[in-house]
């Protein structure tokens, strides 16, 4: 029994950490890369760089951006699309699909969501500055993933699933402020005709019916549509994933036998260890991958696909061209600005989480994880405040068209995110294990399994 919840829950689940947490090094070394890029003596050649325009045209349809804009508009409609199927999988199997297991992810996201916001209105006096509320609502999962996985054993894997799963619903009340809130100019006409598309792709999930040419044709039909209509693209993503069915509607067990036949035949094919393989084996592994491409779930294989891409490429290069910050001159930066959001992220978060967890508990409405105690908790709530990527973009959307409070608000996301993330992996370092708990490396672990 144990080796099947190994085999199907805690292992999948270590993987997605180890995955995320060199991702998140991976977006620091970009970050850092950045900005000595910006305030070097080639700091031209990386404005330059995000600004070269790109585009293509066919007939009398034409579009350019700027590099910048193809990464933020483009790129990132990825990232976007495998939050939204980590969204769908989380409702549907995973830690928010039932109220007992939701309820305390639900409640700290709750509370890492509005406080820090409260906390950035009641501090912020500038009018032009109130856009910004939306900065420190989300967290950083891959940046946070990876401060935890520096304390090896001495953080329990319910704390990881706790806190992948707040932040997964941080990142959906994220999306939902960035489609009511942040976008403008709205097409609706465009909206109403992106709907036919999206409508034929949820009909099609609906059914169980997935087929890759299909959906990416009409994924990068909605994509325009959304980008020409004023509501920012990356809410495609999120709507796309979505539509990917979960899983396919077939007999699984009929499935499954077609599968063990295909293996059964191909190893008696077995004739030597030569590279070269006979036609018969060949064509019985052509089949066995027709095969196992209908028992896969959509949903999952995308998942698997993407999760390497945006964890090792897409979040890194965002971060590069998003996070080059140049400090030479001070009358380039909002100090004030960049206060109040770096509180919002270390205080209101941390307060918002630990206060809303210790509610819910409290209240009887959720109860800590195995072997969570509150100060893993406490440790989690500064943990939240690492809102690197998604407080990026949202400060992008919020001040569109000032570079001075892009700058500032990038400056506080960084200054807060770096506190916030070293006073949570102190917190979680002073953690004791309980009495008679043995903190294994992974090898004793997989030896005593």
């Amino acid at each position: 029994m144990k080796q099947k919840l190994d085999h199907y829950f805690v292992r999948p689940i270590t993987k997605f950490v180890q995955v995320e947490s060199f991702g998140g090094i991976l977006l620091f070394s970009a970050a850092v890369i950045a900005l000595l890029w910006a305030n070097s003596p080639f700091s031209d050649s990386y404005v330059n760089l995000w600004n070269y325009e790109l585009g293509f045209e066919i007939g009398n349809f034409h579009i350019s951006k700027n590099l910048l804009h193809w990464i933020n508009d483009g790129l990132m409609v990825i990232f976007f699309f495998l939050i939204g199927l980590e969204i769908k999988r989380e409702i549907l199997i995973g830690e928010l699909n039932s109220l007992k297991k939701a309820s305390l992810p639900i409640f700290a996201a709750l509370g890492g969501v509005f406080i820090p916001i409260g906390i950035y209105l009641a501090l912020n006096t500038n009018p032009e500055t109130h856009a910004g509320w939306g900065i420190p609502m989300a967290t950083d999962i891959a940046f946070s993933l990876a401060i935890i996985q520096l304390l090896g054993k001495r953080v329990p894997l319910a704390l990881k699933i706790f806190l992948t799963a707040f932040a997964i619903v941080d990142d959906l009340v994220a999306v939902l402020a960035i489609a009511i809130f942040y976008s403008n100019n709205i097409d609706w006409a465009l909206i109403l005709y992106s709907f036919i598309p999206l409508g034929i792709l949820f009909f099609l999930g609906w059914k169980g019916f997935y087929h890759k040419i299909i959906y990416f044709t009409l994924a990068v039909v909605i994509w325009f549509l959304f980008l020409k209509s004023g509501i920012h693209p990356t809410i495609a993503g999120i709507l796309i994933a979505l539509t990917i069915p979960i899983q396919r509607k077939t007999e699984l067990s009929i499935d499954m036998n077609q599968l063990e036949s295909i293996t059964t035949r191909l190893l008696k094919k077995r004739t030597s260890d030569s590279p070269i393989l006979t036609h018969t084996q060949i064509n019985l592994i052509d089949d066995l991958q027709a095969w196992t491409s209908r028992v896969q779930s959509p949903l999952q294989h995308l998942e698997h696909i993407f999760h390497g891409w945006v964890a090792y490429f897409i979040m890194p290069i965002f971060a590069l061209s998003n996070a080059g910050i140049v400090f030479g001159a001070s009358d380039h930066l909002d100090f004030d600005l960049a206060s109040h959001i770096a509180i919002a992220l270390i205080i209101g978060k941390c307060i918002g989480v630990v206060g809303f967890s210790y509610l819910a508990v409290k209240l009887g409405i959720a109860a800590f994880p195995d072997k969570v105690k509150f100060k893993h908790i406490l440790g989690t709530g500064f943990l939240a405040g690492v809102g690197f990527t998604m407080s990026i973009f949202v400060s992008n959307l919020a001040f569109h068209g000032s570079l001075l409070y892009q700058d500032s608000a990038k400056v506080g996301i960084l200054i807060g995110s770096s506190i916030a993330g070293l006073i949570g992996y102190f917190v979680l370092k002073s953690v004791k294990p309980a009495s008679g708990e043995i903190l294994l490396s992974d090898e004793e672990e997989e030896e005593e399994e």
